[in-house]
């Protein structure tokens, strides 16, 4: 046995090297071979009257084409009808529904862009690629609603298989639902920044609580009202001025700063002017108003970091008020057109200043509160004693029209050096039907 280890040890490796040659001479396949080719890639973007590729799948496993390899691709008899319907009213021309429907069967395969899997959360984006090889060129085109569709069958003629679609989960979300199902994924998956924004957003339309609602009505129904103070209230109402202290020792009392800008809004406002003024960078008179480009130079003078913190927060706040104001505009200004206002500043500027977000258009009233809480803004960026010539540019009007705004606002006009008029805040407040009131009686 010792003597034949050796022999059977030579003639494995034989056949070893054998096997090796042997699968050294199979030619390789031409289904093998990877080809590599030089295209020149082409990428089309979507277009408003076209409609783009549509892609869909059948979950059921239904195969539109069974007898194609058979009959050859040309044979169109036994092919599955298939039509496409788009919605065309505005704002709604991403809306398609798809219809196949096959030759001899009672049977509808359909599926749409807005109603079930196509309308959950979009998280990414779907292209459509042609490969030609005679030209060298791949084709890059948007699928239709940037969606895939899902055809679910149907009975042809069955009320209750309508029905059934729309109770289920498949029907149409809303864009509260949307909202909710966005929030739970920036939840799960969002950064940082965002799960702090969606905290404040939440924070911001928290609903008061049904029972503690419910004493506040009773306690309102025992409570006496006065006739002449309820008149001056109206009063106050039809001013549109922010929340203020009539009975207040100081002008900032009299008009709380933290009751304009809210605690949660300070956070997004020092990425503005506040980061580019660490940076060293330049306010731009392009990109910002007059009032902060001529008061911008004050940052250098004040030694306390949080006082300038504090007062470049102001003035972003001020130019995201008045970049808004331009965005609502008929004629919206360019200048205002691409610039960025935090979410949630946003969101907030749309329920007091604008009535219907997707036109924007407003009411006089919200005018007036906009310019109202801007011209406060401005008193406290000036220590309370501002002129009115910057502000009037940035909001589009003569310092004459803007009077009767600081009058409503309780302020007075003082003369100065000059040549010039200055706004003024005495406290305590006095409105202008005070007074009218009070000359009446004298």
């Amino acid at each position: 046995m010792e003597e034949k280890e050796p022999s059977s040890s030579k003639s494995r490796s034989k056949k070893s090297k054998k096997q090796k040659e042997a699968i050294k001479r199979v030619p390789e396949s031409p289904e093998a071979k990877q080809e590599n080719i030089q295209v020149k890639i082409q990428v089309f973007q979507d277009q408003q009257k076209k409609i783009p590729p549509l892609v869909a799948y059948f979950p059921s496993g239904y195969n539109p084409n069974p007898q194609e390899e058979e009959d050859g691709p040309n044979n169109n008899s036994k092919r599955p009808r298939v039509k496409v319907y788009r919605n065309m009213a505005q704002n709604k021309h991403n809306r398609l529904e798809v219809v196949v429907s096959p030759n001899g069967s009672n049977v509808d395969f359909v599926g749409s862009s807005y109603r079930g899997e196509a309308a959950a959360a979009q998280l990414c984006r779907y292209s459509l690629g042609v490969l030609d090889k005679e030209s060298g060129t791949l084709k890059i085109v948007p699928i239709a609603s940037n969606k895939i569709f899902r055809l679910e069958p149907r009975v042809r003629g069955l009320e209750t298989a309508k029905k059934d679609d729309l109770d289920s989960a498949r029907t149409e979300l809303t864009a509260e639902t949307k909202e909710d199902k966005m929030g739970e994924l920036t939840a799960l998956y969002g950064t940082k920044k965002d799960r702090k924004k969606r905290k404040d957003l939440l924070a911001l339309k928290k609903e008061v609580d049904p029972e503690s609602q419910k004493s506040l009505d009773k306690k309102i129904e025992q409570v006496a009202f006065n006739k002449e103070a309820l008149g001056d209230t109206i009063a106050l109402i039809a001013r549109n001025i922010p929340p203020h202290d009539s009975s207040a020792t100081s002008p900032q009392d009299a008009y709380p700063l933290d009751q304009i800008i809210l605690k949660g809004d300070w956070e997004f406002l020092e990425e503005d002017i506040y980061r580019l003024w660490q940076e060293g960078g330049e306010v731009s008179s392009n990109a910002y108003p007059t009032f902060v480009c001529n008061r911008i130079k004050k940052l250098e003078a004040i030694e306390d970091e949080d006082e300038k913190w504090k007062l470049a927060c102001l003035f972003s706040f001020i130019t995201h008020l008045l970049k808004f104001n331009d965005q609502c505009k008929v004629d919206r200004v360019a200048s205002a057109k691409n610039h960025k206002i935090p979410n949630v500043l946003l969101q907030r500027f749309h329920s007091m200043f604008a009535a219907d977000q997707e036109s924007k258009s407003r009411s006089p009233d919200q005018i007036n509160r906009l310019i109202s809480y801007v011209l406060v803004l401005t008193l406290h960026a000036d220590q309370f004693r501002t002129d009115p010539r910057d502000i009037a540019k940035d909001l589009k009007m003569s310092p004459i029209n803007l009077r009767t705004h600081f009058e409503n606002l309780g302020c007075k006009r003082i003369h100065e050096k000059t040549g010039v008029y200055a706004a003024t805040l005495p406290v305590p407040l006095k409105f202008p039907s005070e007074n009218l009131k009070r000359k009446r009686r004298r």
